[in-house]
């Protein structure tokens, strides 16, 4: 399950125009590799979350040369582009998501490997445990149980009268599988009938949605998954023709059309986060040291615009307890 914003990160566009830094800059130049199952930021984004790097020290184009590889959801392109960046011997990989880190730790047990983002490594094999990880992999995971969980308390609460929830799956995401497990019991205590729809391609998605509406699904989850990000207006689109709600996870997939977000509340704070992994590798730390980072505050944000267009209105025990409101 994977994020955009958690989703391609720091290393996404590794780096982008230099800024007065706080560290001082190494004169060596360093050479690493970031593997995307996902699709390029703009460079205003890339500016952006790449800044914490930056301060550290870090500058493309200075002391430090970027090879970049991105999927735009084509799984079958993952493995081999893994493999690629090994063989270009760079010192480390950093990926986007549950699926590039497993193509990468498939495809060395030696380079490092730091997750901008991933669901749950532990489960996914990819370490030992969040604070030893004992490989080659660390970097920044999400707690997916307790955020579906939330997530689905709070669609309960918006909308207590659905009861067949739509929910998309990418059957090439090796957690999905295991996440569906672990929410079964959270549908079934809020009286929630999930409608699970596997996708696996971008040229099934537009079908898969008109497959809940056609099963009467009443509303429809879209969680924060590399496949999804990258190809969220056509999913949103075909979600408003049928008139359905979408709760999503992530600021992106929200401001793309979704009803309300569950998810990590600060962008900048992963990015530092993620930032301060690499400069620690680079300058000589190895990642069976280095524990795998978490979240440590998530927000509910709610799009009144897209509110507006479905006729839903918003409860006020909601609107009070939101981090924010789009309007």
């Amino acid at each position: 399950m994977d994020r955009r914003g958690f989703i391609r990160g720091v290393a996404a566009g590794l780096f982008v125009a230099p800024l007065v830094t706080r560290a001082q800059t190494p004169k060596t130049v360093r050479r690493i590799g970031y593997l995307s199952y996902a699709t390029r930021l703009t460079p205003a984004e890339l500016q952006e979350r790449n800044a914490p790097l930056r301060e550290l020290g870090w500058v493309e184009g200075q002391n430090l040369t970027v090879e970049r590889r991105y999927a735009n959801g084509r799984i079958e392109l993952v493995q081999a582009f893994a493999e690629e960046l090994v063989r270009l011997k760079v010192e480390i990989i950093v990926t986007n998501g549950t699926i590039a880190t497993v193509a990468a730790k498939n495809a060395t047990t030696s380079i490092p490997i730091v997750m901008f983002s991933s669901g749950d490594p532990v489960r996914a094999g990819l370490v030992a445990s969040l604070a030893r990880p004992g490989g080659n992999v660390t970097g920044f995971a999400l707690m997916l149980p307790e955020l579906d969980a939330k997530l689905l308390a709070l669609l309960h609460e918006l909308l207590p009268n659905a009861q067949r929830v739509g929910v998309l799956v990418n059957r090439t995401n090796p957690l999905s599988s295991v996440r569906l497990k672990e929410t079964e019991h959270v549908y079934a205590s809020l009286g929630l009938q999930p409608i699970f729809i596997d996708v696996g391609s971008p040229d099934e998605l537009e079908n898969a949605v008109a497959e809940v509406a056609r099963r009467r699904g009443q509303v429809l989850v879209v969680v924060e998954d590399s496949l999804f990000l990258s190809y969220k207006d056509p999913i949103m689109r075909a979600a408003q023709s049928y008139a359905l709600p979408v709760i999503v996870e992530g600021r992106e997939l929200l401001e793309a059309g979704g009803l309300f977000s569950y998810y990590i509340g600060s962008e900048r704070e992963h990015n530092q986060r993620v930032a301060a992994l690499l400069d620690k590798i680079l300058r000589g730390a190895k990642p069976a040291d280095l524990s795998v980072e978490q979240p440590t505050k998530f927000e509910l944000v709610i799009n009144l615009k897209a509110a507006k267009a479905l006729g839903i209105t918003i409860p006020q025990s909601l609107l009070v307890r939101a981090d924010e409101v789009i309007e």
